[in-house]
């Protein structure tokens, strides 16, 4: 996918980039590349694979969340920005935090913030399970949102607590994704949310399967989730 493609399929979607926007985008590669000579954020670093595997994947959500009605948006595990940098160039009224367990990947992401003079950004550096345990950051957010994590039985409990009441929990998921759902059934009752809506689609191009799970949060999460690092992904809540 060139820049002008990219730029086009976003169009027919109805989002309309600025010349700034657009360089962002750009200068976002750039920064990408130089960053991934140093450490490794992505094995994806040719230009074409970027802008469709990174920069249009990510922005698909908007497709099916009106993200003109969301304030604040999590990103859990977000690595080098993804899915929420690109939704935050798209759209700058968001407020953004991203939490990840790599202080590495923190560093990168305030360097990228400043790079693009994205304003409203937080980037936490902690593991999920703590993140949603602290007072600051339980049940504050209108969308949390996960690219590429974990299995969505394990993700639940990693994004349902910092979710609000009435929130959204936004996951973006492969092939694999239906057979994950009905695993995650139990954990997603459980932690207070309902799926809401599903949608299938097949990236442009290369043509593999995506799926987006749409879950709306009605109750307040059990205080006893999410558990210790490292135990939801040892024993998911499954059943």
């Amino acid at each position: 996918m060139t820049e002008e493609q990219f730029y086009e399929a976003l169009r027919q979607k109805g989002i309309e980039l600025s010349d700034v926007q657009k360089q962002q985008f750009k200068r976002y590669f750039e920064v990408l590349v130089e960053w991934n000579e140093k450490m490794n954020l992505t094995a994806i670093t040719d230009a074409p694979s970027v802008y469709l595997k990174h920069f249009y994947d990510s922005i698909t959500s908007s497709f099916y969340v009106d993200l003109s009605t969301i304030e604040s948006i999590c990103d859990v595990g977000a690595g080098a920005g993804f899915p929420s940098i690109p939704l935050k160039i798209c759209y700058p009224h968001l407020q953004v935090t991203i939490v990840d367990s790599l202080n590495k990947r923190i560093n990168f992401l305030n360097h990228l913030a400043g790079e693009l003079k994205l304003e409203n950004v937080a980037f936490v550096h902690a593991r999920a399970e703590e993140f949603g345990r602290n007072p600051k950051y339980r049940e504050q957010f209108d969308l949390v949102t996960a690219r590429a994590v974990a299995r969505l039985s394990v993700l639940s409990e990693l994004c349902l607590p910092i979710a609000k009441t009435g929130g959204l929990f936004v996951s973006m998921k492969g092939a694999a994704a239906t057979e994950e759902l009905q695993d995650a059934a139990k954990a997603v009752k459980l932690l207070g949310a309902v799926l809401q809506e599903e949608y299938e689609f097949l990236l442009p191009e290369e043509n593999s399967e995506r799926h987006i799970f749409i879950f709306k949060k009605n109750k307040q999460t059990p205080k006893k989730y999410p558990r210790k690092p490292g135990v939801p992904n040892k024993t998911p809540i499954t059943g």
